[in-house]
Formats: structure tokens, sequence, C-alpha cells
């Protein structure tokens, strides 16, 4: 059963009840950050209750030995994990002398809410302790995204029913441990702890990786909204930093503490320059103070929703669940350091290992190509080719040859560190999503020099892993690719997979053309290229004989291609003859049972109708869809917004409505029941593609103009978003009778609308029925 706490709100996630069974869910979808560190949405004050501590800086990360029962040749010798780094938002709360923790006292008026229009996280709550005082408890925090090493706490509490004291205890603490450690380890070691008046600082380094950050705090304190000084006690443990702070207090009083931290790293700074670093990010966010903070964020949060918005009319929780999914995205990645990448969890957990995955190519891409300038979607291309000497080795570990690349299923530096064999060695359908982000980044900006400045490295890498990975049939007269795993990975060691056959055919077929065209237009780098990759006609012409005698495994009774050679083996039955008590089977079947049924955890086939919607018709796309979508139990985050923007292109609007509100919801429903773990912020990226793409029919023709089918679901009244393509900004608006187009640039663009040639000109409406 679904979770049904969070409050509907067009701009907020509000949470009205305190339930200790929603914690941890709460810890996730509360969650803040910049791009460059984030946190989950813990207590500031002690809980003893289940919760799972989780603060995150990007880039640094431990390399936990993979734990397997039975080492195989080529497997990765570490997962990576990104650390739980030192907690600099705890506070201990004692009122005359008992703790505040809300598993042991009685909590009313409990509220939530993170702010997402303006970048922020509050909490408010009446506490009554054990011994009978009552506090009101009141905080604000928030991770800055103008100084992005630094967050700040604002945390008050009112004597309700009492006089007395009440006792801060702000604190930074390094002993903390990632819950999916695989041997229990502790990843950091203190090397010093610093401490001054009234701030302090942690200095601790990762043990392996050798990355060093230092962990400041500095705080100040008012009573009934006047600055007090108050004498500071200092403890210092083998990994902890604490200050205690007194203050007496009358009823009806209230104390306030403002708690700055600040997080800085070795990947930017010299090691001796760490801690004097850290305490001048905490003293200039003093000397700007909370409401200054606050003001910057919401300025800066400003700028990001002027480009990233979708506004839907009529229907309060799609609403809030594209502008979550926005946020999260924004939150997790904003393109300004490009060694950063979007981990599947982002800085919202520790599951996957925070590492990067192919989704960043798959679904990531496109928003950030669609919202923001066109650089950031390049850095994350840049990603990828700065690490293609690790791909050409990963695969060198496979056996593969001549410069071959395979790229990693999860990386932190372009090694390969999963430690599933059935993805690590079979699900290669990875490496054509490489390729396709090239291939969408050029087909959308136009920006061809990509290619032979960087791109055609990576695409000729790719085309032989494909060419080498692929084998001659004498029984088919094909070639033949055996022992994958496809994105369905609900089946292991197949043959024959749809997708990946087809991506290796196109892979090597669009690398070919794109060889043609550096060759005819950018003749100096073709020979840098060529004589870099020891590459000639030759190969290519063997490349091509692959590409051109592929084999597809197809159905002639169901007129369909079929996801592996033996699908049709199976037992089909529809998941919606399965017993709801017995979903989601990933957490109620055994494995075996799965692999040995019909049930697709995502799109497979349909994930290539999607990327390769133009090579296919729309009765074929109805088909496919009609044969695979019904044994689609959805257990993966990135399956209901390619099945929603697919529904939307052969007019199945309920469907696709239905899958839309899925993937966007997924997270703050909890359909999964797993988003204790964290959220699923890559496919956040598939919500925006199923408005865009999907609702919206936004496609970049072969030509490189912008086309639309608009449709609009019955629920809505209507909706809107802003797209950047080529340096020009294009706003779309879609209501249940008309479409209009607002250009803001310096020219004007050609746009097809149900394929009708309009003209977008600059400052003008333009309406289309």
């Amino acid at each position: 059963m679904n979770k049904n706490y969070i409050v509907p709100n067009e701009w907020s996630i509000i949470e009205e009840v305190f339930d200790a069974e929603n914690v941890k869910a709460s810890e996730s979808l509360f969650s803040i950050g910049n791009g460059s560190m984030g946190q989950r949405a813990n207590f500031e004050e002690d809980y003893s209750g289940e919760t799972l501590q989780g603060s995150y800086i990007g880039g640094v990360y431990y390399p936990d030995k993979t734990r397997v029962g039975w080492w195989k040749n080529g497997y990765p010798e570490y997962f990576a994990k990104v650390l739980n780094a030192p907690n600099w938002i705890g506070i201990h709360i004692q009122i005359n002398s008992t703790n505040l923790d809300l598993n042991l006292c009685k909590v009313s008026n409990f509220r939530r809410e993170l702010n997402m229009k303006e970048g922020w996280l509050s909490r408010s709550f009446n506490a009554t302790l054990q011994t009978g005082e009552e506090i009101r408890v009141e905080a604000k925090r928030l991770i800055s995204i103008e100084l992005n090493e630094v967050g700040a706490i604002e945390y008050s509490v009112k004597a309700i029913n009492f006089s007395g004291e009440i006792t801060f205890s702000p604190y930074l603490d390094a002993g903390i441990v990632n819950e999916d450690s695989n041997y229990n380890e502790f990843f950091w070691k203190t090397l010093q702890l610093i401490e001054s008046e009234n701030k302090g600082c942690i200095y601790a380094k990762t043990l392996k990786t050798e990355f060093h950050v230092a962990t400041a705090m500095k705080v100040s304190f008012l009573l009934n909204n006047e600055a007090i000084a108050i004498p500071q006690e200092t403890k210092k443990e083998e990994k902890t930093l604490i200050y205690t702070y007194k203050i007496k207090v009358l009823e009806g009083d209230t104390a306030t503490i403002y708690k700055y931290g600040s997080y800085v790293s070795s990947l930017n700074y010299k090691n001796e320059e760490l801690v004097e670093a850290s305490f001048n990010n905490v003293q200039k966010a003093n000397e700007i103070g909370f409401e200054g903070l606050l003001k910057l964020q919401r300025q800066s949060w400003d700028k990001i929703w002027e480009t990233s918005d979708i506004v839907i009319e009529g229907d309060i929780k799609a609403q809030q669940g594209i502008r979550f999914n926005i946020f999260q995205l924004n939150q997790t990645y904003l393109g300004t350091d490009a060694r950063l990448n979007i981990g599947p969890k982002g800085f919202t957990g520790e599951k996957y290992g925070g590492s990067t995955y192919w989704d960043t190519e798959a679904y990531c891409i496109p928003f950030y190509m669609g919202t923001k300038n066109s650089d950031v979607a390049k850095n994350l291309l840049l990603y990828r080719y700065n690490q293609l000497d690790k791909a050409i080795e990963n695969a060198a570990k496979l056996g593969f040859k001549n410069g071959a690349a395979l790229y990693p299923m999860v990386t932190m530096n372009g090694e390969e560190c999963h430690n599933e064999w059935e993805i690590t060695f079979e699900e290669i359908h990875r490496n054509g999503a490489m390729l396709y982000a090239i291939y969408n980044y050029v087909n959308y900006t136009q920006n061809f020099e990509y290619v032979p400045k960087y791109g055609l490295e990576v695409m000729i890498a790719i085309a032989r892993f494909w060419y080498q990975r692929a084998n001659f049939s004498e029984n088919k007269n094909k070639y033949v690719i055996l022992g994958v795993t496809g994105p369905n990975e609900y089946e292991n060691n197949i043959n024959n997979n749809f997708y990946t056959n087809y991506l290796a055919k196109w892979c090597i077929e669009y690398t070919v053309e794109c060889l043609n065209k550096v060759q005819r237009n950018y003749p100096e780098d073709f020979e840098r290229i060529i004589e870099k990759t020891n590459l000639n006609k030759e190969e290519t012409l063997e490349w091509l004989k692959v590409a051109g005698n592929m084999y597809f495994p197809f159905s002639e009774k169901h007129n369909v291609y079929l996801q592996q050679d033996g699908f049709l083996d199976k037992e089909l039955i529809p998941v919606s003859e399965l017993p709801k008590s017995e979903r989601p089977i990933n957490q109620k079947w055994s494995w075996d049972r799965i692999l040995r049924s019909c049930y697709i955890k995502q799109a497979d086939v349909l994930q290539g109708m999607y990327l390769f919607e133009d090579k296919f018709s729309k009765e074929e796309l109805e088909r496919h869809f009609d044969f695979y979508e019904p044994l689609t139990v959805h257990e993966s985050s990135l399956s209901p917004c390619v099945h929603s923007i697919l529904a939307a292109s052969i007019d199945r609007m309920p469907k696709a409505y239905e899958q839309y509100v899925r993937t966007s919801r997924l997270d703050l429903d909890d359909y999964n029941h797993e988003v204790d773990e964290g959220c699923h912020i890559t496919s956040m990226a598939g919500t925006w593609m199923s408005i865009v793409q999907g609702f919206g029919g936004m496609r970049v023709c072969e030509h490189g103009n912008l086309s639309f089918n608009p449709q609009i679901p019955e629920q809505w009244k209507s909706y809107s978003f802003t797209i950047n393509f080529r340096n020009q900004t294009l706003k779309i608006q879609v209501n249940q009778s008309e479409t209009t187009f607002e250009l803001d640039g310096s020219k004007d663009l050609q746009i097809q609308v149900n394929n009708k040639t309009i003209t977008a000109t600059p400052n003008n409406l333009v309406k289309t029925s």
C-alpha cells in the first residue's frame, strides 16, 4: 500500500503529523542539497528511534572491498560508496537536564515543510518531556547555493510551562558510518580537533582514497530576539567536538541558536588550507546572517525556476510531483563542476553507492539540455570522455582488444565498481547509452564540433566493443549477441536481447556516419583521431558487416520483436492477474521465481522504441506497447516515464496520465516501498520528459528544428513549460483548446506543430488550435 501522508501543495512538501513509522521516509523526501553537497532531513536534536543519518560531499568516496561468495575473473575489486560525511547539524538539547528526544516524549502540532520555491527546510512542534516540561520548537535549515560549501540552521526553543534552563550542545561528529558498508568498517580517520570561541573544526581524511575534509561550525545565540553571549564549555572526544551553552529562561521565553556549518575538501583546496578555509566559510556565513543567507537562497532558486519550472493547473498533486522532481534534480547537480555526476540517490541516501550509472546519459541529459545552458550537458559528456582510458581498461579485463571500451555500470572514477556479475558482465547495453547521449546532444544543440574534438574517440571505442561482442551464428546466418542482461533486470544471461542488439547495430552505423562527416569537414581532426586510434577503412567495413546482418528475435504469431530468444517459452500471465499481496515481486518472490517469470521490471523492447521512435510506425509502437506493457510491473523507477511518453505518442492519454502520476509521485507516495533508502533522483528527469516529450510531444527533427504534438490530460486545465534551445528560451503553454508559444531570444524560430510549420518571433505570442 502506498504512503499518503504528504500534504498536497503546489510549492512545498508538507508533513503535519509526527509518526515514527515515517521518519526514515521523510528523511529522504525532505533532503536538501546544492549540487556540491547535501543531507538527509535528519533531526538536529537527538533521536533514539529508527533513522538513517546521512550527509554527503560530492566526489568524496570510499572503495569498499567487493563482498562476494565466489570471485570471478574480471570482477571489480571494490564497490564505490559515497561516504556519510562528518555530521555538522547535531545539537543536543536539554530542558532542565532532560534530553529532548522525539522518540521519548509526547509530540503535538508537528509540521515539517520543504519549501521548493525558496530552497529551505523547516520543522516545528510542541514536545512534552517525561518530566512534564512543554516546549515549542521552530527550526529552519538550508544548504546554500550561493556559498556552496555552507549550510545554516536556525533553531528556537520556547519555554511553554516552566522557568529554568535550556542547554544547547552543538557538536561535530566524525565517528559516523555507512549503513551499507560491506565489512562494517569506519571509512574516516580523524586527524585533528580544533577548538575556538564559538567555532570549531574536525579535520579528517578518508581511508584508502585519502580525501581530506575539514568540517567546521560556528554558533551564536538570541534570547527573545536579543543577541546574548554565553560561556562555552568544551568537550573533546576521539572523533567528536562538543560545545555546551546554558541559558536561563522564564516561562514564555524563547532561546535561539544559529549554527553555521561548512565542508571543504582536498578536491578544491590544498590539505594545509582546509581548516582555514572552513573557518572562513562559517565566519562569512555568520556575518551574512541567517536571514541574509535565506535571501540569497531565494534569489538562487528564483533563477533556477525561471528556466525549469513546469506549471500545471487543475491537478495539485501532479503539480507538486513535477516540482518535487525538478527540485531534487537541481539539488543534486547544477553543472558547476565537471568532475561530478548524478548518482541514482543523489544526496538522499546511500543505496547504489551514490555513483554514476547509465541513467545520466539515457535520462538526465535531456533534462539538463532543456533547462540549462548547453555547457551543463556538455560537462556530463566530458565526464565520460575523460574516463575513456578506464573504459578501455574495463573492456580489456574482460578480454576485449584493440581499444574496445566498455563503460562501467557503476563508477566514481571510470573504473567498474558494481558487484553483481549479471550486471557487471552482462548489462552491456549501457555502452549504447554513452553514444546515444552524444547523438542526443549534437542533434539538440547542432554543435557537431563536439564529435571531432571529443566524441568520435568514444564512439570508435564503443563500436569496436560491439563488433567484438557479437559473433556469427551459422544456425541463424546472422550476428548474435549472447549472454546479456537487458534493461529488464528480471532476466539474466539471455541471448539476443532486442534492445541490446538494436543499440549495437545503431552505434556502429552512427559511428561510421560521423567518421565520414568528420573526414569531409574536419580533415585535421580526422587525421589526428585515425592516428591515435589506429583505425582504417577495412576495420569499419568489418563493423558494418556485423551491423548490417544483426539478428533480432521476432514473433510471427504476435507480430512483435521479442525481448529475447526464449521469451515466448514463458507463461505469459498479465500483471493484472497478480494478487496485490505479492507485489512488489522483488520483495515478495524468490529471485529464481522472478527470473523464470514473464514479468518485466522496466521498459526493455519499449526502451528501444522510445529512443528510436522515428524508426517505427505508429502501428508498430501500438502493437509492441499492447504486448509488453501488460507484463510490466514497473518496479524500476526508470519504467513509468518511458511508458508515459510512449502512451502519449500513440494517443493513449489515460495510460499516459496514469504512468505520469506514478513517475512524478514515485517517492512522494512510495510506490516501490523503499523511499526510506533515498529518493530515485535520476528517474526524476524522466518525469520532466513525460511532460515535455510525452504530453508536449516535443521532438528534435532530423533537420534540427523543434516539433510539437501537444496533448493535455483531461484532469488538467492547462500546463506550461520552458525550454532552452540553442541560446533562446521558448515557453509553451497548453490548454484544452489551444497551444501558445512565446520566444525570448534574438531571432525567429521555425517550429512544427501537429505537422504544420509556424514561426515564433521574439517577444510575441503565437497561438495554434
